[in-house]
């Protein structure tokens, strides 16, 4: 029985996003509006495919926080369930961070043009620090992003060291980060296969951090006092946190 329940959940996993995914872009075409379908995403997505899991969700209590204004909310990543865990609790539309090339992949990339992605030039030179002047516009005109600033899935559910990307961006953009902590979706949907086992998931909201006023240069620490954050909050949820990754020494 359980290697069909496994194929059942595949299934539904599968057709459930790419069903929803088309629903996205005519529901873009359709109302010119983008927020409509992260809306859509946040309403109808999410839970369904969280259900289907077998996982045991909890989000805590949110905290006391304007979530019509922009923010950035640094997560740490364990599955891709966290997507729809994100999207499920947190009341904004979330937007993504992406690679400026993702834009021209059939499907995929029509979904995040229509989404209002924000798509980041990688490469060095005037053209990147333009694509980010760019993102930190749409940020402070009210997109709420979401990153996962660790850059992989992390495969023992400890927190790993943060790329600093997403805290320069920040920097530019002066709106405040929150950190969101979610433990137990590693164990549900493992990374580099699909065996599901159902299980117990926790999500929790921390409180903002402010980068207005900051200097532009002060990135790493901002890094490293939101990491330092984020295991706080990852321990309070019971998870195995980390060990902070604390600023080099001034040589």
């Amino acid at each position: 029985m359980r290697p069909l329940k496994k194929l059942a959940q595949a299934l539904f996993l599968a057709v459930w996003c790419s069903t929803w995914i088309t629903l996205a872009l005519l529901a873009a075409l359709l109302t010119w509006n983008r927020d409509v379908p992260l809306w859509m995403a946040r309403r109808f997505w999410a839970y369904p495919l969280i259900w289907a899991t077998g996982a045991r969700y909890q989000a805590d209590p949110l905290p006391d926080v304007d979530f019509k204004a922009p923010h950035i909310f640094v997560m740490n990543h364990q599955s891709m369930l966290d997507i729809a865990c994100a999207f499920h609790s947190i009341p904004s539309n979330l937007r993504f961070m992406a690679k400026e090339v993702l834009k021209y992949v059939p499907f995929l990339g029509w979904y995040m043009w229509a989404t209002g992605m924000i798509f980041i030039d990688r490469s060095k030179g005037t053209k990147a620090l333009k694509s980010l002047s760019k993102a930190a516009e749409r940020i402070r005109n009210g997109a709420n992003i979401l990153v996962f600033p660790e850059g992989t899935r992390s495969k023992d559910g400890s927190i790993l060291p943060f790329k600093r990307g997403p805290f320069v961006l920040a920097l530019q953009a002066g709106v405040p980060i929150i950190p969101v902590a979610i433990e137990g979706s590693g164990r549900v949907l493992p990374t580099g296969g699909f065996d599901i086992v159902p299980g117990d998931v926790r999500l929790k909201l921390g409180t903002p951090i402010l980068t207005q006023g900051r200097p532009k240069n002060s990135s790493e620490a901002l890094m490293h006092e939101v990491h330092r954050a984020l295991i706080e909050l990852h321990h309070s949820i019971g998870g195995k946190g980390a060990q902070p990754c604390l600023p080099t020494p001034a040589t």
